[in-house]
């Protein structure tokens, strides 16, 4: 996954949850994706499918990210679709007073859109991909946002392409 989107106005108040899947997330960046996976859906059984959607939303987007298989990967990233739409303003500013869930959308349909070509199903990753653009005013001037439009308009371009294979620059293990 790409990180996540925050303007740093004031320190985060300690989340147990958040912190453990950022300490999954580096495990999983720094070469052990299956220890990762691991860590990562033991803390998704514990949250439930009801649990904070916050939470939710977070996790099963860096699962997502741990998952080669596109399929695999696509399961996840509709779960983190699903729980950002339930995601309030007021929770993302719990978590962190400069955390707006309009910066997530971007990299959520992005995510929907690599996994849905890499799938071979062009007409959902073109719709993916509209959306992502149309969301993309929302992420911040900053190297995550510029990421993120790069990768935008790389996905965009294989869809025309028709073009299945992984994308070098996305996140995760290798597939």
């Amino acid at each position: 996954m790409t990180a996540t989107p925050t303007t740093p106005t004031e320190a985060p108040s300690p989340d147990a949850t958040m912190e453990a899947i950022a300490r999954a997330v580096t495990e999983g960046r720094t070469g052990d994706p299956a220890s990762a996976r691991r860590a990562l859906l033991d803390l998704w059984a514990r949250i439930g499918v009801t649990g904070d959607p916050l939470h939710r939303c977070s996790l099963a987007h860096h699962l997502a990210d741990l998952h080669a298989d596109p399929a695999e990967a696509l399961a996840w990233d509709v779960r983190a679709l699903d729980a950002a739409d339930a995601v309030t303003g007021e929770r993302a500013r719990q978590h962190h007073s400069g955390l707006r869930i309009a910066g997530f959308y971007p990299s959520l349909h992005l995510n929907l859109a690599d996994d849905h070509r890499r799938l071979g199903s062009f007409e959902a990753a073109a719709r993916h991909i509209e959306a992502a653009r149309t969301h993309a005013p929302s992420l911040s001037a900053d190297p995550y946002g510029d990421l993120v439009r790069r990768a935008v308009e790389e996905v965009a371009e294989a869809i025309t392409r028709r073009d299945r294979t992984p994308r070098t620059s996305a996140p995760g293990p290798a597939a």
